[in-house]
Order: structure tokens, then sequence, then C-alpha cells
């Protein structure tokens, strides 16, 4: 099939450019496990009308508690943190979440990072949410949405895996699709018209300069086959506030229900 792509890419160019941008931005929906189910059930839920379509809001604890915002990553949605908002919430902390546009039981057709950012950005101001937990590709929305409103303050940030460069996702795409270097270039402009910015400019490692985080956790497996260390440790790096700690199998997925790992965010958020 790849090979096909691949032939087809250099003779239509533009259609395979725009097939390659239908698989970056049209995320596939999985499937809740039990236990997910159960406590998103569990949650106040109601919907957020944001530009036209509905976004599934959830809250949990008291509102009086200390709120924390959870984010997820691509193709995942709030049933993922699970476990995590179990001990959040027996640590008295209100948590919220969200499924992002075109995510979990949210609404929408296909949406890109400056959408999912620009929601990032209404719920930490409407919130005023002073601490966050992102997952893999959300960690990425997540700094870029902060370095959108640089004075916003945030107390204590989680990440747990990290991507620096959105190029590289593109890439990984491109290698998937089977589309070639010219088609990848016309894929590359037209998702700059769309986010009005260069791609190369959408880095991680780029926006935990800007943005104003007090103390910083990122939480990364030495093996994740998602995302390499490597890219976590270039944020790490370029971070002052921040602090990378690699972990030992937990894999990309079962970080956010390993019990050692939620009790290292539980002590994380509550140290001085």
């Amino acid at each position: 099939m790849k090979k096909i792509i691949n032939i087809s890419s250099r003779l239509f160019p533009n259609t395979m450019a725009y097939f390659a941008y239908k698989t970056l931005t049209n995320p596939k929906l999985k499937k809740s496990n039990i236990h997910e189910i159960d406590i998103l059930d569990k949650a106040y839920k109601e919907k957020i009308l944001f530009r036209k379509f509905n976004i599934q809001f959830y809250q949990w604890g008291e509102p009086n508690n200390d709120p924390i915002l959870l984010i997820h990553g691509w193709e995942g949605h709030s049933g993922n943190f699970a476990d995590i908002i179990e001990s959040l919430v027996e640590q008295n902390y209100y948590v919220l979440a969200f499924d992002g546009p075109s995510h979990g039981f949210s609404t929408k057709k296909q949406t890109n990072l400056l959408e999912f950012s620009d929601l990032i950005i209404f719920i930490l101001q409407q919130y005023r949410i002073k601490k966050i937990i992102s997952h893999s590709f959300g960690s990425m929305i997540t700094t870029y949405a902060l370095s959108r409103i640089p004075h916003f303050e945030i107390d204590k940030y989680i990440l747990m895996t990290t991507p620096d460069t959105f190029l590289e996702r593109i890439n990984s795409i491109s290698s998937q699709v089977g589309i070639n270097e010219k088609t990848k270039q016309i894929l590359i402009r037209k998702l700059e018209a769309e986010l009005h910015t260069e791609v190369t400019k959408i880095c991680v490692s780029k926006f935990v300069k800007e943005i104003h985080v007090k103390e910083a956790l990122i939480l990364h497996d030495k093996e994740d086959k998602i995302i390499p260390i490597r890219q976590a440790r270039i944020v790490n790096e370029n971070w002052i506030n921040g602090n990378l700690e690699e972990l030992e199998n937990t894999g990309h997925f079962r970080i956010l229900k390993e019990p050692f790992v939620i009790e290292r965010i539980i002590n994380f958020l509550k140290s001085n």
C-alpha cells in the first residue's frame, strides 16, 4: 500500500498531500475500557460550546478545592487519566478535564494544534488554573498554548512524556503514509497557512523558554516507543524550571497507570 501511495504522490502530489493532511488532523477514536468509563461516569459532565461545536467537559471533587487541569494526548481522551483522577480526588483536588476537539465525546470531524491550544487557553483563563498534568502530544499543545499567553502563571506542571518538534510528527506521518519529499513540502505549506506560523517554530524546547511555569516535572520512559526519550531530554535541557525523571518499564501509555508514577505525581504536587 505504501508503495502505491509513494507512486501516487509523484503523480498527484497535491491530492496525496491532502490525504496526509487528513491523516494528521483526523484523530482515530479509541474505545474506553471499563475502568475509564466508570471514572468518567462519576464526573459532573457538561457540554461547552466552543466555536460552534461541543466540547465534553468533566469535573471531579469539590469546586472549592485546589483545581488541576488534565490534558490528554492525540487520539486520547480524559478517561486515559482514570487512575490519576482517583488519586487526585482522594488528595482533595478539584479535577478538571476535557475531550479535545474531535476526541472522545466531543464533536467535530477534524482539528489542529492551533484550535486545540485555543481551547486550552480558554479553560486555563476561565478556571484560573495553576496546576496542569498533560500526556504525550498534549504536552506540545499545552506548552504552545502557554507560550501564547506568556504572562499567565502556572505553579506546577507535570508532563507525562513530551515530544519536542512538530516537524518530527509530520515526518512520522509522512513516512507512515508513504508520501515523498515533494508532497511532504506541500503538506507543510498547507499546515503553515492554517497555523499561521512555520512548523519549525512549533517546538516544545522553544516554548518552555517563553512560558511562566514556576516548577515543572517531566516523566518519560527510557524505552518509550512512541516518543523517544531524546525528545524529552532536549526539552529538559532548555527548561530552567524543568526537571526530567527518566523512568523504566512504564512505556508510553502504562505510565498513566503505574502506582509508583502516580505517587511521584502526588508528592510533586504537594511539595513546597
